[in-house]
């Protein structure tokens, strides 16, 4: 089976499909740096490195004995919750799944997977998830959709994902069930992670112990130490405010007297100043440094690696660009691990 991965962002959908036996045969990313760690990532992949609409390609691509899928998720932010002013028509960036059709047009995959966040189905009244799928079914494509929450795949997040799944052949997909029958917690995914200062700039560091559970175990394979141990640097005043949130709690639990920047801190969303909880697991991992997501028991932020962790990114894989573009990037991904639950149900279907 080949496929091509559309808005591939850093690779988190790729590396899910590579997982499961895919042969991912072009990728399509605008971002530099997501393209830099792409292609770093996954060699073999030809990369597209720039806009979508500028991509001109044919069947080509694909060798005809195979099976072919068209996948990937459009920039979501216009669909996120947390993003009320850009829900609507008038964002460009909504209209891109266009791009989808497209591409489905020329290459005519036997499937296509369209993967986005929750908010796909409730936008502008499901109008562009009506969209969706009114195009496909123009196409000949029998379509299904689910949404899946990531910790029911072994990911130490609770993360819910829409995927909308479409047939060629009339064939009606039926999702992947859940792969563990308990949540895999904040402390079975890191503890083995090494501990960081405020603002840690290291990308090689010594493991803090041997692993302690199997999903660390299978994080880590072969590699020797942790890269990518980059937290960001935080004032005093922001590290002040950390000590007093427990786990669990957030900017409710800070001091009035350290809050006088705000304008009005009582209006904070409930994720703001997030402490993890050790026993549960996290909650998304989406822009975590504008979150002031919390480690569990160090008062700090996330380092991008532990971030990759809690995203089912496995060690082996690198992140690049400044330390904003890589939290960015493991922020935007689809879990690894859930997207190759998607996949190894399709090949069973195929």
């Amino acid at each position: 089976m080949q496929a091509v991965d559309l808005f591939s962002g850093a690779g988190g959908m790729s590396e899910g499909a590579i997982a499961a036996g895919i042969d991912v045969r072009l990728a399509v990313e605008k971002d530099r740096f997501a393209g830099i760690t792409f292609q770093a990532n996954h060699p073999n992949t030809v990369l597209f490195n720039d806009d979508i609409r500028k991509l001109d390609l044919d069947q080509s691509i694909f060798d005809n004995a195979h099976l072919k899928v068209l996948f990937g998720g459009p920039p979501c932010q216009g669909f996120s919750t947390s993003n009320q002013k850009t829900r609507n028509k008038t964002n460009n960036e909504n209209w891109l799944f266009k791009e989808y059709i497209r591409i489905a047009r020329i290459l005519k995959p036997d499937w296509i997977i369209v993967e986005n966040v929750k908010g796909l189905v409730e936008t502008e009244s499901g109008f562009f998830f009506e969209a969706i799928n009114k195009e496909l079914k123009k196409l000949g494509y029998n379509s299904s959709f689910a949404i899946l929450n990531a910790a029911d795949f072994g990911v130490p997040q609770v993360r819910n994902r829409v995927f909308i799944v479409g047939s060629l052949h009339g064939i009606s997909f039926k999702f992947p069930k859940p792969t563990v029958s308990k949540y895999l917690t904040v402390k079975e995914a890191l503890s083995d992670l090494p501990a960081l200062p405020n603002g840690a700039d290291f990308d090689e560091l010594d493991y803090r112990c041997d692993t302690e559970t199997k999903y660390q175990k299978v994080m880590r394979g072969t590699e020797k130490t942790s890269r990518n141990n980059l937290v960001t640097r935080n004032n005093n005043l922001v590290l002040k405010r950390y000590q007093h949130i427990p786990e669990g709690g957030n900017w409710e639990n800070i001091p009035a007297r350290l809050m006088k920047n705000y304008k009005d801190h009582t209006r904070c969303h409930t994720g703001i100043y997030f402490r993890l909880k050790q026993n549960e697991p996290s909650v998304v991992i989406g822009n975590y440094r504008k979150n002031m997501l919390i480690h569990p028991i160090e008062n700090r932020g996330l380092s991008v690696r532990e971030a990759a962790r809690l995203q089912s990114f496995p060690d082996k894989f690198r992140f690049f660009g400044s330390i904003g573009f890589q939290q960015q990037q493991v922020g935007n991904s689809v879990p690894p691990l859930l997207a190759k639950a998607i996949f190894e149900q399709l090949k069973n279907q195929s």
